[in-house]
This record gives C-alpha cells, sequence and structure tokens, in this order.
C-alpha cells in the first residue's frame, strides 16, 4: 500500500475508475450481444432496434474513455452491416 497521503488518494481514484470503466464495458458487451443474437436468429424488427441502443451505448462508451473511439466507430459499422444483410420479411 502506499505511503504518501496523495498515493493513497490515487489508489483509491484508481480503482474506482476501474470499477466504473468495467461496468461500463460490460453494457456494452451485453448490447452487442444482443443485436448480434437477433441478426442470427433473423429478426429483423428486434436487431433495429437493438442496434439503436447498441449506437448509443457505445458512443457513450468510447465518451466516458472506457475504449477508444475508433474502436466504437469500428464497432458501430460492423454491427450497422450485419444488421442491414438481415432481410424483414
Amino acid at each position: 500500500m502506499a505511503n504518501h497521503k496523495s498515493a493513497v488518494k490515487r489508489h483509491k481514484q484508481s480503482l474506482k475508475k476501474a470499477a466504473r470503466n468495467r461496468a461500463i464495458r460490460t453494457r456494452m458487451k451485453s448490447v452487442v450481444k444482443a443485436v448480434r443474437l437477433a441478426v442470427q436468429e433473423k429478426d429483423a424488427e428486434r436487431a433495429a432496434s437493438a442496434f439503436v441502443t447498441a449506437t448509443s451505448v457505445l458512443d457513450k462508451t468510447a465518451s466516458k474513455g472506457a475504449i477508444h473511439w475508433k474502436k466504437a466507430a469500428r464497432k458501430i459499422s460492423r454491427l450497422a452491416k450485419a444488421v442491414a444483410a438481415v432481410k424483414p420479411e
């Protein structure tokens, strides 16, 4: 453990930030998984609504710094391509 007061504070802050980032990334993975599952089941309507949610969550995740903004853009692009491939019947 740290000996200086400032180092103790930094340690506490880093733990809080790590926990927050972990929660944000977990949420991101869940919404991406929901889109992929809807695409896999060829449910165009559910895939489209899940994609809207996923886009928002990915942008927020990137804005918080939990992931790189280009990674968020790449994931959104690939999800959009997958959702577009599902033909509504």
